[in-house]
């Protein structure tokens, strides 16, 4: 007799735990295989081209050129190819309904635009696909959905990254607050030298004065050497000692005051003038 087992809370855990891998499992390989199929269906990003034809590439053979087998641009169930293998002209092609490529501008000899279309009707065509041969290389270019996409996209993903950069530099205390540290502009200022201030100029009185002190300093102490010219051997300067000038003994006021003026007296006659004469001499004394 088969008896069941009680089902315990970690078998339905590890069951759970099983059915969950599995499913991530299964979505990997889905978007693996849809990756894939995106990059070979999107033929934006790459090109071709075979070197054997860059020479000789001109309107009457280019869509044979476009049309070799290991183009990736080229769609082996159109028109061109039927008309090709029954070796009918491209003029059957009017006739035709499907998938046709035909050359819609050139410019030789490096430039040629190829279009594909499905023709409905000998009138009615429904455009698809342009692709361009520069210098022999054939790309496809892109319709404005994908060119508006790619812009849109670089232009989020800069300011996502702007905005990543933002919030990498910004910081919090609960007692400070919110605030924006930048270590970049601190090592900046660090290396950068500090700039000196610019100096005012000096006014005119400021320019005299100096130089009226400097030329008292220089008459006062004279130089002893002089260079006539620079990288020359100073020379002495010969420095002229002016004459002292006698200096007057001043009485002090009270000497003048305690002497009482002298009384006038006689009149003195005039000093005679008496010829140079010789001392006398002196004569010893008798005792």
């Amino acid at each position: 007799m088969f008896v069941p087992q009680a089902t315990t809370w970690s078998n339905c855990k590890k069951a759970s735990s099983c059915v969950s891998t599995c499913y991530c499992v299964i979505r990997l390989r889905q978007s693996a295989k849809m990756a894939s199929v995106d990059l070979r269906d999107n033929l934006l990003g790459i090109s071709w081209v075979d070197s054997g034809w860059v020479p000789i590439l001109n309107p009457s053979n280019v869509l044979e050129y476009f049309s070799e087998r290991s183009n990736p641009f080229y769609d082996r169930t159109c028109n061109n190819e039927v008309v090709k293998m029954q070796r009918l002209t491209l003029d059957h092609l009017n006739q035709m309904v499907g998938v046709e490529y035909i050359l819609l501008h050139a410019q030789e000899p490096i430039l040629y635009i190829v279009r594909k279309q499905q023709r409905q009707s000998p009138t009615q065509v429904i455009p698809l696909a342009d692709y361009y041969i520069i210098a022999g290389v054939v790309y496809q270019a892109p319709d404005l959905g994908s060119v508006i996409s790619s812009r849109v996209l670089s232009a989020v993903h800069g300011i996502q990254s702007a905005f990543d950069e933002a919030m990498s530099f910004c910081r919090y205390h609960p007692s400070k607050g919110y605030w924006w540290h930048f270590k970049d502009q601190e090592e900046k200022e660090r290396v950068k030298p500090k700039s000196k201030r610019k100096e005012e100029p000096s006014s005119l009185f400021q320019r005299q004065r100096v130089d009226t002190l400097l030329l008292d300093l220089r008459n006062k102490f004279p130089p002893t050497f002089y260079q006539p010219k620079p990288g020359e051997k100073p020379l002495p300067v010969e420095v002229k000692k002016e004459p002292e000038v006698p200096v007057e003994t001043v009485k002090p006021p009270e000497e003048r005051e305690t002497k009482p003026p002298a009384p006038p007296g006689p009149a003195r006659p005039p000093p005679q003038t008496t010829p140079n004469k010789p001392p006398p001499e002196k004569r010893a004394r008798l005792q």
